[in-house]
Order: C-alpha cells, then structure tokens, then sequence
C-alpha cells in the first residue's frame, strides 16, 4: 500500500505518513492510531506504537450478549444418531425466515441470535439423515446457515470463529457440488479474508475459480452470483489500491445488474442495481478518492436495497468518504442516519465506533456533541 493510500484512508497525506514512519511526528492519538489499525488490519496497537501491549477490539468491538451461546453451539457435536426422517423443507424454510429477520429487521443480530443455536443442531442432524438428492439440498441449506452465523459473529473479539464458519461454508457448498452455493461461499469468504487484510491472491482466485463454473446466461440467479463474485474481486482490489483491477472487475458487475434490471435483487445477497451502485462508493473511499465517493454517492436511492442492515452499511461508507475530507459535520450526521436505520449495524460497525471516538475529540463543537450522544448509544467510553 502507498502512502498516499495508507495518508488517504485515515484522512491524511502521504507526507504525514512519511513523516509519521521516520520519527519525525509524535505517536498519534488513539483515534488515529485506531483508524491506522484497522486499514491495515492489526489486532495489536503495539505493532504500531512497540508499547504496552491493548488490543484495538477494546475500543472497536463489542460482543453480542448471544455470543456465548451461538459458540457454544459451533463447538457442539451430536455423537448418536437422532431419530426422525431428514426434514429438508422444513430447514430451508427456517433459513429462509432466518435470512427475513436479517434484512428485515433493524436489530437484526439480536432477531436471529436466539433462533441459530437450533438451527444449527437441526443442519447438522438433517445432513447426517439425508440421502442422495436431499442431502445435496441439506449441504446447501446448512452452507447458508453457517453464512448467517459468520455474519453474527462478524466485528467481535473472535475471529477464530468467523474464520471456523466460512470455512465450513465452503466445505458444505463443495459437498452440495452446488456451483451457486459455493458462489454464495466465495462470496462471504471474500468478506473475511478482505476484512483480515490477507491473502488477496488466494481469495481472488478462489472468486475466479468458482465464477467459471457459472452461465450468466442460464438463469438470473446464476448471472446474479456471477456478478457477485466479480463485486467480490472488485472490493478485495481496491482494499490493496489497485485501482485498474477495481474499477475492471466492477464494470463486469455492473454488466450483470444492468442485464438484470432495476426490478431484480437476489432475496438474500442483495445483488442488484443499488448495491452494485452503493459499493463503488465503497471502491472510491478505498481508493482514498473521497471527493469522488461523495458525488457517486449524491446519486444513490438506498430504498432500491430491501434490507436493513444493507442501507444503514452503505450509509456509514458515504459517512467514511466524508471523514476522509474532514468534513466532520456531514460525517457525524450520516453515522446517526446509520443508526437509526439499524442500530446493530452501526453498534458492530468497527469504522463507525472508531470514526466517533475520533470525533468526540476533535469533530468541532456541533460534531462533537453529536459524537458525544452516538458513543453512548454505541457503548463507547468516552
């Protein structure tokens, strides 16, 4: 990464960062050395500063107060059969209702925390009771269960957990031998290897790899997968800096949800014309092009996205483009707008925790009492 990418994602120039590397400049405040760590992926502020060391989940993460129990569920295993015939209809249907209450409601962590403990017992017993055709149908269905679960545990102090989901996300959609599953498996793997800062290579080719075993052409399902795996190569380029890699494999997205039309969005990855839309406004923030960011995002309708969490994400990456130009006011406002879309997108959003610690110290008299009134409802001490 440049530093001029590295000054840009944090809100200051490569000169600073320059400085910053050769001892001319001071530690920075916790903010910034908050906002450093998490573009470059470190879990121990020591690495940066050599001193004591305080991991940065003390001040950008929170725990669900289900977490013990969903864990407690990942690291339980039947070891007798269960009676009763394989009921792969009534899996799907409680995933399905699973994936309503994600998009569907705004404290959407807490609506599925208390139902995943179950399901995931009831994936793992309809998997060992199938046969043949249902089974592959109980692979997928238990593919998708394992997605909701990484989404739950995702921005919590346990990444040995998100990691331990996607990969048995990916194993179960490799056992389906469904293409679709392991799109949708690719997809999410994407999210975790992006959101850790590692294995670009890896996690590109994976993407690649599976969006050859799709037709855009058969269906609008497989062209929605398709187009999602190139978003997924797309957002893991432009986290590197690299910009002509990001903007070539966008286009193909867009190529993809332009086919489909302003009417099509996949019922639980979103993939359509606003979220195709919405993340190049994620690709430009990246980028460190905040100016571009801010026009791309003055033309988005976040109401074409049916989900929740998806509008109030995408408000907090409009949000960062506004910090990244220190335009404090506008970006205190956006986060709020965030909230109130759905409060436990923000609570878990690690940007938006670090982004208001920050502006709690130095957003201006209006932003930092706005700053002030989020933290608290966020559960940041200030």
């Amino acid at each position: 990464m440049s530093r001029p990418v590295l000054g840009g994602l944090v809100g200051r120039s490569g000169e600073w960062v320059k400085a910053l590397e050769t001892g001319r400049m001071l530690t920075p405040r916790l903010p910034l050395l908050l906002r450093l760590a998490e573009v470059l992926g470190v879990a121990d502020l020591a690495e940066l500063t050599g001193d004591e060391r305080l991991a940065t989940a003390t001040y950008t993460k929170t725990a669900h107060e289900q977490l013990p129990a969903v864990a407690k569920a990942l690291a339980t295993y039947a070891v007798t059969n269960e009676n009763g015939p394989a009921n792969i209809a009534g899996l799907e249907a409680r995933v399905r209702q699973l994936w309503e209450l994600w998009h569907g409601a705004r404290r959407h962590r807490t609506a599925i925390a208390g139902l995943l403990p179950m399901v995931l017992k009831d994936a793992r017993s309809t998997v060992r009771h199938a046969g043949g055709t249902d089974r592959r149908r109980a692979l997928a269905a238990q593919a998708q269960v394992y997605h909701l679960t990484q989404l739950f545990l995702a921005f919590q102090s346990v990444p040995e957990l998100v990691a331990l989901t996607s990969d048995r996300a990916m194993t179960a959609a490799q056992d389906a031998d469904d293409p679709a599953a392991m799109a949708a498996a690719s997809w999410y793997a994407n999210h975790y290897f992006r959101t850790g800062g590692e294995q670009h290579e890896a996690r590109t080719e994976l993407a690649l790899d599976v969006a050859r075993l799709l037709d855009p052409a058969n269906s609008p399902e497989e062209r929605a997968l398709w187009g999602l795996l190139q978003l997924a190569i797309a957002l893991s380029s432009a986290k590197l800096g690299h910009e002509g890699d990001a903007w070539r494999h966008w286009d193909n997205a867009n190529r993809a949800a332009t086919v489909l039309g302003t009417g099509y969005t996949h019922p639980w990855l979103m993939f359509g014309r606003g979220m195709v839309d919405a993340y190049a406004v994620t690709i430009l923030a990246d980028l460190a092009q905040g100016g571009e960011a801010i026009r791309r995002s003055d033309r988005l309708d976040l109401n074409t996205i049916p989900s929740a969490t998806r509008r109030s994400f995408h408000l907090i990456e409009t949000a960062r483009a506004y910090h990244q130009r220190r335009e404090h006011v506008a970006c205190i406002h956006l986060l709020r707008r965030a909230y109130d879309e759905s409060p436990d997108t923000s609570r878990f959003n690690v940007f938006t925790r670090s982004a208001t610690l920050d502006l709690v110290e130095r957003g201006g008299l209006t932003a930092r009492h706005d700053a002030r009134e989020l933290a608290q409802k966020l559960g940041i001490p200030v």
